[in-house]
């Protein structure tokens, strides 16, 4: 757990995929590479990002063993097990921690939200499996996880922390009470980290800027933070992680593959983000970027 809190960037890792369908592993080797390369301090396995609420749990083990087997002597490897239903979050934590994560993801029960006090149940349950970081993103859950639940959490010893993307005024707030935080929002990240003096950052960004976005966490680089935000409003110009699937296959990283509902960005947008990774091109992190057409992509 300590180790834990001394990570301050964590990628929420793309899954790529083949045509048809399946994981493409050898790709997201290269890809967990790239993290390596770049400083990483750890992944998010099967997230958001990593599209974890597409796939079945047989698959998203299957991909949190793989991770820790090939690369958890190298990083950290948290797995999203978090579920709205939580007999299947406890299984999936279970399960988890049995093929040797270091640490959950825990999200609190979306759509078919609950009370507070079925809040406090829920996450008791979970806690009771093992370490993890609970995640506050009311945007996509429809639910605040407000601070006087957290600060209730708080005092169980398996929490690590928070994934807050509820701003920098409440991770200023949580981190004077020594709950660590971690930033959800790329294009807060830096204030949060050095400003509001958070644990770090759970970063989308990282996928394709891994040392760049552990440069940021390290440094109070504010020219660079500025740099970056063009960057960070078009990763985000449509729900994650629509852009960042279509900047992978742009830049070569992982087949144009996408499982349904997601599509693809507009050529418009694809135009757009061409043009904003080419001017990144200095970083050394970006390679050369290809505009795509829309027959180039394939929606399974």
């Amino acid at each position: 757990m300590k180790e834990f809190r001394q990570a301050a960037t964590l990628t929420a890792i793309k899954t790529p995929y083949l045509a048809d369908g399946k994981f493409d592993l050898a790709a997201y080797d290269r890809l967990v590479e790239r993290q390596i390369e770049g400083g990483i301090d750890g992944l998010i396995v099967g997230g958001t990002t990593g599209e974890g609420h597409l796939m079945g749990w047989d698959e998203h083990i299957m991909l949190i063993a793989h991770t820790v087997h090939r690369f958890g002597n190298r990083l950290l490897v948290v797995g999203n097990t978090g579920s709205n239903n939580t007999r299947e979050a406890v299984k999936a934590t279970s399960q988890g921690f049995a093929v040797g994560m270091d640490a959950a993801l825990q999200i609190n029960p979306y759509y078919g939200k609950t009370s507070l006090s079925g809040l406090r149940n829920h996450f008791g349950k979970v806690l009771e499996l093992g370490p993890a970081v609970i995640y506050n993103v009311p945007g996509r859950t429809g639910q605040d996880l407000n601070p006087e639940l957290i600060k209730e959490l708080a005092n169980h010893p398996n929490l690590l922390g928070i994934k807050e993307c509820a701003g920098t005024e409440r991770i200023a707030q949580y981190e004077k009470l020594g709950i660590s935080c971690w930033s959800g929002n790329d294009d807060q990240a830096f204030t949060d980290r050095h400003q509001a003096k958070s644990h770090g950052v759970i970063s989308v960004a990282s996928n394709l800027l891994p040392k760049t976005m552990k440069r940021l966490m390290t440094k109070p680089d504010e020219a660079l933070n500025q740099r970056l935000q063009p960057f960070f409003s078009w990763l985000f110009c449509e729900p994650n992680p629509i852009a960042l699937n279509t900047a992978t296959a742009m830049l070569g990283m992982a087949a144009p593959v996408f499982r349904l509902p997601y599509v693809p960005l507009s050529l418009a947008q694809r135009q757009q983000g061409l043009s904003i990774m080419r001017e990144l091109s200095d970083l050394g992190e970006l390679g050369e970027a290809r505009l795509l057409a829309d027959r180039d992509f394939t929606c399974l």
